[in-house]
């Protein structure tokens, strides 16, 4: 079995919630399983200096248009946005970075993004958050519990850290073979990468690295 496609995600970007409706499809027609992996988007800007989408005025509203257009694309229900935008997501990631069943995982994670994407009242509170659990037929106070256990919130630090050092500075990314694919309109160039098509030839991204820069932005 090869190994799995890597899915870094936030549930913070509506973005990486229609890749998370397609990522498995694509990884199964190609003999792959996906691992998801929560990280935090916030410590992703923080880090490499940028602003969210939803935090630069003239591209809030075209952002959450876009997704809305993608998600049609993909043929799911109309985008709904949460109650609020941008929003704490931690708990939500943290519930998702737990030591569960794969299958139970994926069914967590489903719900979260139905609930921020789909007119499900959101993720923010522990009060959604339980309902959500529970709703699933899941044990929630004891799931929260651990949650927000000292060792599962640094699981989640960990998580972010180790995103960082791998490169990814945003959500979706998903990464395959060792190759960085990022956001929803990567999905086509992924799928290249898994049938052994990607037009990018080796050394490409190292030249790209090093080459000289005759200007610079104050």
């Amino acid at each position: 079995m090869s190994e799995p496609v890597r899915f870094y995600f936030d549930y913070i970007s509506p973005y990486a919630y229609v890749a998370w409706t397609q990522i498995h499809t694509i990884a199964a027609r190609h003999g792959r399983t996906v691992a998801p992996i929560p990280v935090l988007f916030a410590a992703l800007l923080n880090h490499h200096g940028q602003k969210g989408p939803a935090e630069i005025p003239a591209k809030r509203i075209y952002t959450f248009k876009d997704a809305y257009r993608k998600a049609h694309r993909y043929g799911l229900p109309p985008l709904e946005a949460p109650p609020s935008h941008p929003f704490n997501p931690l708990l939500a990631l943290r519930v998702s970075t737990l030591p569960l069943d794969l299958e139970v995982q994926r069914r967590i994670i489903d719900a979260f993004y139905a609930a921020t994407w789909a007119g499900g009242g959101g993720v923010e509170t522990p009060e959604a958050v339980s309902r959500i659990l529970s709703g699933l037929g899941l044990d929630a106070p004891a799931l929260l519990e651990q949650a927000e256990s000292l060792p599962n919130k640094a699981a989640l630090r960990a998580q972010t850290e180790a995103a960082i050092k791998e490169q990814v500075f945003g959500v979706p990314t998903m990464i395959a073979d060792g190759e960085l694919f990022w956001g929803v309109d990567a999905l086509p160039s992924l799928e290249d990468r898994l049938l052994g098509q990607d037009p990018v030839p080796p050394g490409v991204g190292e030249r790209w690295r090093h080459l000289p820069a005759t200007a610079s932005r104050l």
